[in-house]
């Protein structure tokens, strides 16, 4: 059963779209907006909020273009054509693929082939060739160890464009194989310098917690829970860069540079944050109603790991995640904080958990290195980049578009 944030009463459906109750109806009997019995007793039904709000955007779009155009830079209506991914009524879909059953049933590497050319078969065999670091990447790696992931990744990435002159060719299926030497650079960047064979899951488990095997299906599922979801600011930025021409690299590295700001990927930072002002499960509804009042959380930035504008009735993703990590590791230490900091933050906020909530918990349970949590959001979101990259190549269009002046009214003279 789907959570009830997701529907809305019939006034309040109503309501939203500034129309009669008839007139309500007549959408739901023409197709326009879903509904469902709410009480069998009363004979009443609920209706969805997703539909509502897609009306309300048309609406707008006939009433006031300019202002749907500005808005959609901002939640507002889809701005660009993608068959990546789809988000729909608390659902996620790669391809037409439920995301969530790939998390639990396929490798990375076949996700990857999904996303990039459409065959979930594939398995694309380039991509358990672990990259190959040149002696001035590997020179470089071993000055910069005691710098994130996310900064060696930084850094290196333009030193191995300068040496693959393949990176210039733009075709879908020379981009593919770009895309598959650029994620297993930064795999082997994660795993610190190994270049030893293997799945991508595999190589990060066997460096980060070699003596734990089981945790290999967890860090694949957070991969493949991280590699798409639609045009959020990092992938939005990559097709950016690479509507310009630019490479693969460059436009990977425009990606990593978006996810580290703190209201995207650097969100895991201020989940770690709370979970250590928390410290104890007894202070969980103390820290969380302590942040309430100070206006720290319901609005503005929210209280970091829970909410998500795309999902009313909670992430799939992140309930997942943590569902995945409950089911593995019933002890593991931390577990008991999250649930309690997850039940709180439901009681007093309405809220669920989101990824970033599920990549803290995963790597406090799996005692993984400071970082680990942006590091897997990086590598699994690498997959995105390169499918969207593959896209913008293939429509051919710079993405660039108009500004509406609001300064001072030029003089003439």
């Amino acid at each position: 059963m789907r959570s009830l944030a997701a529907y809305l009463s019939a006034q309040e459906a109503a309501d939203e779209l500034g129309i009669s109750l008839p007139t309500l109806y007549s959408y739901v009997s023409r197709g326009l907006i879903r509904s469902e019995t709410a009480n069998e007793a009363r004979r009443t039904r609920r209706y969805s909020r997703e539909d509502v709000e897609h009306l309300k955007s048309r609406k707008l779009q006939r009433r006031d273009p300019v202002k749907t155009v500005e808005e959609a830079l901002h939640w507002g209506a889809p701005v660009m054509e993608s068959a990546i991914t789809l988000i729909s009524d608390g659902h996620l879909f790669y391809r037409g693929c439920d995301a969530l059953e790939l998390a639990r049933t396929h490798p990375v590497e076949a996700v990857a082939a999904l996303i990039w050319t459409g065959d979930l078969s594939s398995d694309l065999p380039l991509l358990r060739q672990p990259a190959s670091l040149s002696a001035r990447l590997a020179t470089v790696l071993t000055h910069v160890t005691d710098l994130p992931p996310l900064e060696q990744f930084q850094l290196l990435l333009p030193l191995a464009a300068v040496e693959d002159m393949a990176a210039y060719d733009l075709r879908p299926t020379a981009v593919v194989q770009t895309g598959a030497k650029i994620l297993q650079l930064l795999v082997t960047i994660a795993a610190g310098g190994r270049t030893q064979p293997g799945r991508m899951a595999e190589r990060l488990q066997q460096h980060w917690i070699p003596d734990d095997l089981q945790a290999t299906d967890l860090l694949s599922a957070a991969l493949i829970l991280c590699a798409d979801h639609e045009l959020n600011v990092s992938s939005f930025t990559a097709r950016c860069v690479a509507s310009a021409g630019a490479t693969p690299y460059q436009a990977v590295t425009g990606g990593l540079a978006a996810l580290q700001g703190v209201k995207h990927g650097r969100s895991t930072e201020r989940v770690d944050a709370l979970l250590q002002e928390v410290a104890v499960p007894d202070r969980a509804r103390e820290v969380i109603g302590g942040r309430l009042k100070r206006g720290e959380a319901g609005l503005g930035w929210g209280l970091p790991g829970f909410g998500h504008q795309l999902y009313p009735g909670g992430d799939p993703r992140g309930r997942l995640l943590f569902s995945l990590v409950e089911s593995t590791y019933p002890s593991a230490p931390g577990l008991e904080l999250a649930l309690a900091v997850a039940s709180q933050a439901e009681s007093l906020l309405g809220e669920f958990p989101n990824i970033d909530f599920g990549l803290v918990v995963l790597a406090r349970a799996l005692n993984l290195p400071a970082g680990a949590p942006i590091t897997l959001f990086a590598l699994g979101r690498t997959i995105g980049w390169i499918g969207h990259v593959i896209e913008q190549y293939t429509a051919d269009r710079i993405i660039r578009p108009r500004a509406r002046y609001v300064g001072d009214t030029p003089v003439k003279r």
